[in-house]
């Protein structure tokens, strides 16, 4: 269903709607025939809620198509990631609210270790701590050149926000200089159409004076491009859907994909911890209200099956104090997959529950997890497609047709 359609259904009142993404959520068994992480994990709140609830699982994108963190959170808030298309550098410079004009080119970047070929041995610079990025940030900030103004700024971690203001107009067609994987060179920074030459240009000068600029650096000595893009222009989720909105997220990234939608943001510390406080203090008089949990997804890109584990299990604690601070329809899922044994993002559908409002379902499902949701009653559907449902049962969308 699109947007304009939603927009005209919905109504001016109805009950809440509590969203909580843990983060790469979706996971696949260490063993075959094994538990993933969600069914390993012991999640007693969650699965009181499966067994009298609905449950089932999305697909980010489409079938096979693994998503970035950008697209499935579009996804999510119910845009069709298809149609709604970003990269991640404008994401992040939203989330760090830096000041993104139209025309800016903004980049996301990750601080890497490169030996003395050049080649990549750490892609995360051995996830370097935010303190020790900050200085590293401020001396790439400094490089100049000719014809454009390149920003650098310390996102969270070995992350980085680059925002390329060229004086001559350019587009963001460029090609990603991250290989990928560790023991690859740097691609090259190439531009995918003429317009795209100006911010390519500025950027590939910008590339050749690193190298100086972190001389002595033995760990954050080298830096990845990704995601080139400007702001876009795009409907906003309150206008929508009607609802008066807030994100909470530790990550900048997750924050500004919300800002660039027209949601209110706020930061806090990471920890499931810090979103009860956030949701008890800043909930009341939000209808919509999207939590954001990181840990699970950290874990998954480490490899580490029992940290993603744990991860969950902690967000299973915090979920009778979520329900009492912001009661209504509560949502529960991730915005993509990332198997620790994958060590990366990947293309399996993603478990969800809804629970609250009218047209609850129960089926008596055992616990919260990929093989009950693949039983679950409402099925397979695609991502965008919470969003729809989630408003139906909170009572905020009116009958389609006579």
């Amino acid at each position: 269903m699109e947007l304009d359609d939603i927009q005209a259904l919905r109504t001016s009142d109805g009950g809440s709607i509590l969203l909580l993404v843990l983060d790469g959520l979706g996971g696949l068994p260490r063993k075959p025939g094994g538990p993933t992480e969600l069914e390993a994990a012991r999640t007693p709140n969650l699965d009181a809620l499966a067994g009298t609830h609905d449950i089932g699982l999305h697909i980010p994108v489409a079938q096979g198509i693994t998503p970035g963190s950008g697209p499935g959170h579009l996804s999510l808030f119910g845009y069709d990631p298809l149609k709604y298309r970003i990269g991640r550098g404008a994401l992040e410079a939203l989330g760090v609210e830096f000041d993104l004009r139209p025309g800016d080119v903004a980049i996301r970047a990750n601080l890497c270790t490169a030996d003395d070929q050049g080649r990549i041995v750490d892609r995360r610079a051995g996830r370097i701590p935010t303190e020790q990025a900050v200085p590293v940030c401020e001396a790439l900030d400094q490089i100049e050149v000719p014809d454009a103004r390149v920003f650098v700024r310390s996102v969270k971690e070995h992350r980085a926000l680059i925002v390329v203001r060229t004086e001559q107009p350019s587009g963001a067609r460029i090609a990603d200089t991250d290989p990928g994987r560790d023991g690859a060179e740097p691609l090259p920074i190439v531009a995918a159409d003429a317009e795209s030459e100006p911010a390519a240009r500025a950027m590939r000068l910008w590339m050749e004076n690193v190298g100086t600029a972190l001389a002595g650096e033995t760990r954050a000595n080298m830096v990845l491009l990704r995601g080139f893009s400007q702001l876009p222009s795009w409907p906003r989720f309150p206008d929508v859907f009607g609802l008066r909105s807030l994100a909470v997220a530790a990550y900048p990234m997750y924050r500004g994909v919300a800002r660039l939608v027209g949601m209110n943001a706020i930061a806090v510390p990471e920890g499931p911890e810090h979103l009860v406080r956030a949701l008890q203090q800043h909930g009341p008089g939000q209808d919509f209200v999207f939590l954001h949990v990181k840990a699970t997804d950290k874990a998954g890109e480490d490899g580490d099956f029992d940290a993603k584990v744990a991860a969950i299990e902690a967000a299973d604690v915090v979920v009778p104090d979520l329900l009492t601070a912001f009661p209504g329809v509560f949502v529960v899922t991730g915005d993509h997959s990332t198997p620790a044994t994958m060590r990366s993002h990947s293309w399996h559908p993603v478990p969800f529950l809804i629970a609250g409002g009218s047209g609850r379902g129960g089926h008596g499902t055992d616990g919260f997890g990929e093989r009950a949701c693949r039983q679950g009653g409402l099925g397979t559907i695609r991502g965008c497609e919470l969003m729809p449902l989630a408003m139906a049962r909170a009572g905020r969308l009116s009958k389609f047709g006579a």
